[in-house]
């Protein structure tokens, strides 16, 4: 899959699947890769014709088979009758790559990572700084926690019409993400110990505890 040409818009991560259940067993009909390969009828069909189009697989009666260089995105003359113009023989996957206009997008998608990775770093950094233990006084003849500045709040540019927090670095949404309806930012992870509305209605009260005292 580091290969750009099994990228979306090129020869497809079930390209792959299908040149992979080949080479670990040559010879196979469409119902057997439907099996070896974990796609479905209508996509082994398919990734069968585009392969077959660039010289990498050959059909035999009803098996197909790898040409002797696919492994190595080199193609060679098949038996479908629709070799080139619309397939010309492959060439490399690098040369695949810049026919399907994929080059480099396993390069920008790793560029992408990086920079939402540095941007959740610094968010979880910033949410960090309004950490502090707890301060309570004593009014009454009982304590009354001071309630510290919550810090799941987020600048109002991050927040989508839909609810989802936008990434400051890609503009994109995070699916880790989301803004509840009082503008507050939730984390969700399976770690979670209490709902949203459980830390909600625990800092309400704080809160009210704070005012009444003051």
């Amino acid at each position: 899959m580091g290969h750009d040409a099994f990228a979306h818009h090129g020869l497809g991560s079930s390209a792959l699947m299908v040149i992979g259940a080949l080479h670990l067993r040559s010879g196979q009909t469409v119902d057997d890769l439907v099996g070896s390969s974990s796609v479905s009828r209508a996509t082994a069909y398919r990734t069968l014709r585009r392969l077959a189009l660039h010289g990498l697989v050959r059909q035999t009666d009803q098996t197909w088979t790898l040409t002797p260089h696919a492994l190595e995105g080199i193609g060679l003359p098949t038996h479908a009758p629709e070799t080139a113009p619309d397939g010309p023989l492959a060439q490399g996957w690098d040369a695949l790559a810049h026919r399907y206009g994929t080059a480099g997008i396993a390069a920008r998608r790793r560029a992408l990572h990086v920079a939402e990775r540095a941007a959740y770093r610094e968010a979880l950094e910033r949410l960090a700084e309004h950490r502090s233990k707890a301060v309570v006084i004593v009014h009454g003849g009982r304590q009354v926690l001071v309630p510290a500045p919550r810090a799941d709040e987020i600048p109002s540019s991050w927040h989508s019409p839909d609810g989802s927090v936008l990434d400051p670095a890609t503009g994109r949404p995070a699916a880790d993400w989301r803004v509840a309806t009082d503008g507050r930012l939730i984390l969700i992870t399976p770690t979670d110990q209490r709902s949203y509305d459980e830390l909600a209605a625990a800092h309400a009260e704080a809160l009210s505890e704070w005012e009444s005292a003051a």
